[in-house]
């Protein structure tokens, strides 16, 4: 089958060089020394190479058969507009983003009758070099309709499994994508802003008490929406992840770092307006939303 992925950062490296095992992959990516090394050289997992093309031309990816998305969310309405119009309508469209409202930035961009699935990752990518990721840990892939067929959701399930990747199907979609988004609101901020990979959260008493509140602050969110989490103690599960992913500079980070805008508005601000809505407050996620969006402003 042919496959696109549009963004060829750690992630979208990893699932590249997975799926290129027994499908035809074509990678999309705006970085020209990205996209020389993968020509030069394949994508790489491990120290393990798979030959995949690599293009800066969406329309290079137009007759894939699943489309896989892997930009940054305030990219994503910039990244898919070009597909508007010229995917074919059987063309299934995976999100694997952090943070809410890529569904509908997805449905913005190409239509809201799009055959889209939602998914969270616990995969990690550390990437030592353009096109070339080192893999931290053994995470799950859970995806869900969005607009797609439960026999469209098995299928692409069963494109990764049969790639080398844990990956499994859900009913409701909505517990595994707060999950995720508790784990990114209560890592990325606090490591970004100490400019310390994500062990910080863990080796650092305060940054692990801000943490902690910032975990347990979006769970009280999800708890009055009535979405049942997977888990019972969301610093347990936070901790958890810390321990997988605690030498990665997570994407926060690497934002602040570059002078790019951050996912913030999409993870903890998505805390904040969730919270709103359910009447439930929100002063951890609403300050850390401040001060990662401050220092945007300096590092601009």
């Amino acid at each position: 089958m042919k496959l696109g992925i549009v963004g060829a950062g750690a992630l979208g490296t990893l699932f590249g060089q997975r799926l290129a095992a027994a499908n035809e992959v074509v990678l999309l990516e705006r970085r020209q020394d990205v996209v020389d090394a993968i020509r030069e050289s394949g994508v790489r997992v491990d120290g393990q190479a798979r030959n995949a093309q690599i293009t800066s031309e969406p329309r290079d990816l137009f007759g894939v058969g699943v489309l896989f998305v892997f930009v940054r969310a305030t990219d994503t309405l910039r990244a898919l507009r070009p597909f508007a119009s010229e995917l074919s309508p059987a063309t299934a469209i995976v999100s694997l983003q952090n943070g809410l409202g890529n569904e509908e930035a997805i449905k913005t961009s190409l239509g809201g009758t799009i055959p889209l699935l939602i998914g969270a990752t616990t995969e990690s990518a550390l990437a030592v070099g353009p096109g070339d990721v080192r893999r931290v840990g053994d995470g799950t892939t859970v995806l869900g309709s969005a607009g797609a067929s439960p026999e469209l959701v098995n299928r692409v399930v069963r494109l990764l499994v049969d790639a080398g990747l844990r990956a499994s199907g859900a009913y409701d979609i909505r517990p595994h994508l707060w999950g995720k988004l508790i784990a990114n609101a209560a890592i990325n901020p606090v490591a970004a802003l100490l400019d310390r990979p994500n062990g910080v959260v863990l080796s650092d008493e305060h940054a692990g008490d801000i943490a902690r509140s910032l975990a347990q602050e979006a769970a009280t969110v999800a708890n009055a929406m009535r979405i049942p989490l997977p888990f019972t103690d969301p610093w347990t599960y936070v901790r958890t992840i810390v321990e997988q992913t605690a030498e990665l500079d997570n994407s926060m980070l690497q934002d602040l770092r570059s002078g790019a805008p951050t996912e913030v508005d999409f993870i903890n601000g998505a805390v904040v307006s969730a919270g709103r809505r359910a009447a439930v407050p929100t002063p951890y996620n609403e300050t850390l939303t401040a001060l990662v969006k401050a220092r945007e402003g300096t590092r601009r």
